[in-house]
């Protein structure tokens, strides 16, 4: 009789629940003769396909991107200069809720640099909130994830960019030294409408485009789901396949010591299990064909164990997603 344990049963049952009789019989006989280790690696193939991945954005809101994990979207107008915060209705729709006028960085264009006065352009975390800070920082200030995994990829340096309110004990100048600050009132009203972990911060040089193409990022998913498929089988061959020429790893470990260290350990064919929960393909501000792809990884091997976030920056380069960097 063959044994399993609990999780994988319910797994199983819950995925099943899905398919038609006529697939759900046949998936019933494969796991009847071959068990469910075959189902399962059907199921896993089943995910890289992009009629499912279309059938899943059909009626979400992508005007942003494909997300999961944040509720809030705060977008940054730096011709405004403006910030809006867009918020999710019970449809899981984006609304405009608020729009604060802004100022941002004396220097126009893209930060690459400490001390060159620039906001930086691109997809950032709030990763604090600091209520005692210098009154020349107005009542509060959240401090962003700059330089992000993409910024340090292409040679970026610099810290400290924060959204701020504005002085309250002195006269300031309209720009920031590469901050977004807003009025006072503006940020006590940000900081009573958003949860900084569901909240995701887009700076952009002009308004952010939206309504982006459904068919990308069904694209991109399925082919997610491909690279994950490889990964989880073993297959080298096409794991290597979608990583371009030029990536390199948030360590510095360039493609061609990446590529050994990968053959190395695909090599040992360990069983492994690989999950991917709140998923999030947001296009790259002001660069072409650009996707940073985030998610909550679950990885367990008889070697290795690994549960925390993940993120690739990829390319589409002729409808081929190519990864470029990743942590």
């Amino acid at each position: 009789m063959l044994k399993i344990n609990n999780f994988k049963f319910f797994k199983l049952l819950l995925l099943l629940t899905i398919f038609s009789m006529e697939v759900f019989s046949d998936t019933l006989t494969q796991y009847r003769i071959h068990g469910i280790e075959n189902i399962e690696k059907t199921l896993d193939k089943d995910l890289t396909n992009k009629e499912y991945w279309d059938s899943q954005l059909k009626n979400i809101d992508t005007r942003f991107g494909y997300i999961e994990s944040y509720t809030n979207v705060l977008a940054c107008d730096k011709s405004g200069p403006t910030l809006s915060l867009y918020m999710q209705d019970h449809k899981k729709r984006y609304i405009l809720k608020k729009e604060y006028g802004a100022f941002t960085g004396e220097v126009k264009g893209d930060k690459y640099k400490e001390g060159d006065l620039k906001t930086p352009v691109g997809i950032y975390n709030l990763i604090k909130k600091i209520s005692k800070v210098d009154s020349f920082y107005g009542p509060m200030a959240f401090v962003t994830s700059y330089p992000n995994i993409y910024d340090k990829y292409k040679g970026k340096n610099g810290s400290g960019i924060w959204i701020h309110g504005l002085p309250t004990e002195q006269e300031r100048d309209e720009y920031t030294k590469g901050c977004i600050a807003i009025n006072n009132q503006s940020i006590e009203c940000l900081d009573r409408n958003i949860d900084i972990e569901k909240t995701i911060l887009i700076i952009d040089e002009q308004k952010i485009s939206e309504n982006e193409n459904k068919e990308i990022f069904s694209n991109l998913l399925s082919q997610l789901y491909e690279w994950r498929y490889a990964w989880l089988y073993s297959d080298i061959e096409s794991y290597l396949n979608f990583y371009a020429p030029e990536f390199i790893r948030f360590d510095g470990m360039d493609i061609q010591r990446f590529n050994t260290y990968k053959t190395r350990v695909f090599k040992k064919r360990e069983s492994k299990s690989i999950i991917f929960n709140n998923i999030n393909v947001i296009p790259y501000p002001n660069s072409k064909n650009m996707y940073k792809i985030t998610f909550y990884e679950i990885y367990k091997s008889n070697s290795f164990e690994f549960t925390g976030d993940k993120v690739l920056i990829v390319k589409l380069e002729n409808n081929k997603m190519k990864i470029i960097t990743e942590k």
